[in-house]
C-alpha cells in the first residue's frame, strides 16, 4: 500500500507537469472506487487550472480556483504522467487531459482509491477534519506525543499508526522508527517516558524524510509517477526481516502480529 513518503513522491513527481495547466478532457472508464467518483467529475472539473498540487496525510489535493480534487492511491493505485499516447489497460480507470496535451492517468487495480471532487475548504473536508498533525512538521513534536499517549493503553505501534494522533505512520515506518528509537513495540503507549517521546519523533521524522529521498518503499506494488520502483526497501533495518541477523547487533529480527499486521523488531535492541 502506498504510505506517506510514496504519496510524497508522486506528489514531487506530478506536480511540475500538472501545475497551472488547464483541464482539457476528463475519461472515466471505471467510477466504482472505494466510493464512486464524483458524479459529472468531467464536466466540474473541465477548464480548471491545476493552481497547486498539495498533500494531507495520504491523499493529494489538486487545487483548483473553484475547488479541489482528492484522489486517493488506497492499496495499488498509481498516478502516471503519460507525454505521449499509449493505449489503456485493463486497470486504467480515469485520465485528466491537460490543454498541453499531458495526460494524468489513474492507475487501480483493486479499486480502493478515490478520485473526488469538493468545492468546501479542503481541510475542513469530512475525510481529513479529524486527522493529527504531519510528522515532518513543526507541531509534532515529542511534548505533543508524550501528552498525547497519557492514559493510553495500546501498544506503542498501534498508537503512532493512529492518524488522529500522527498520519502517515504507516506498518513499515512505524517499525523502523520503534528500531530506531530503541523502543519495543509491545510497550503500552501510556508508559513512553518523555525521552523515549524525543527518540521516537526524532526516528519517524528521520526514516521518513529518508523514505521520502530514496522514492519510498518497494514491496509489492509501488511505483512513482514515471513508473520507477521506490529504493527505501535497501535500507531497512528489521522490516520484512524476520529470521535475519540485525544489522546492529546480530540477534535474528523477529515477527509478531499486532492489530493483525505484522510487527519486525529485534528482542535485544528493543527490550520493553
Amino acid at each position: 500500500m502506498p504510505e506517506l513518503p510514496e504519496v510524497e513522491t508522486t506528489r514531487s513527481g506530478i506536480a511540475p507537469y500538472i501545475e497551472n495547466q488547464q483541464v482539457k478532457q476528463v475519461v472515466i472508464r471505471d467510477s466504482r472506487l472505494r466510493w464512486p467518483i464524483t458524479d459529472n467529475l468531467e464536466e466540474k472539473l473541465f477548464g480548471k487550472i491545476i493552481q497547486s498540487v498539495s498533500r494531507r496525510a495520504k491523499y493529494l489535493l489538486l487545487h483548483t480556483a473553484e475547488g479541489t480534487l482528492f484522489i486517493h492511491l488506497g492499496m495499488s493505485g498509481r498516478l502516471r504522467i503519460l507525454t505521449t499516447f499509449q493505449p489503456t489497460e485493463k486497470h486504467d480507470h480515469v485520465d485528466i487531459v491537460f490543454a498541453n496535451n499531458i495526460i494524468l492517468r489513474f492507475t487501480d487495480p483493486r479499486r480502493f482509491g478515490a478520485v473526488l471532487w469538493t468545492t468546501e475548504p479542503p481541510l475542513q473536508h469530512p475525510l481529513l477534519h479529524h486527522l493529527g498533525p504531519e510528522p515532518l512538521e513543526a507541531d509534532f513534536d515529542a511534548e505533543y506525543l508524550f501528552q498525547r499517549s497519557r492514559k493510553r493503553q495500546v501498544s506503542i505501534k498501534t498508537f503512532i499508526m493512529n492518524a488522529e494522533i500522527v498520519v502517515g505512520v504507516g506498518n513499515i515506518y512505524a517499525s523502523e522508527s520503534l528500531f530506531l528509537s530503541a523502543i519495543h513495540p509491545q510497550l503500552i503507549a501510556a508508559k513512553l517516558t518523555k525521552k523515549q517521546a524525543e527518540k521516537l519523533v526524532a526516528a519517524i521524522k528521520l526514516t521518513l524524510e529518508k523514505a521520502i529521498a530514496a522514492g519510498g518503499t518497494t514491496l509489492r506494488d509501488f511505483r512513482d509517477s514515471e513508473g520507477k520502483p521506490g529504493y527505501f526497501a535497501q535500507e531497512l533495518w528489521v522490516y520484512a526481516r524476520q529470521n535475519q541477523d540485525c544489522k546492529q547487533c546480530g540477534h535474528p529480527i523477529e515477527l509478531i502480529r499486532q492489530s493483525q499486521r505484522a510487527t519486525y523488531f529485534c528482542p535485544y535492541c528493543q527490550k520493553i
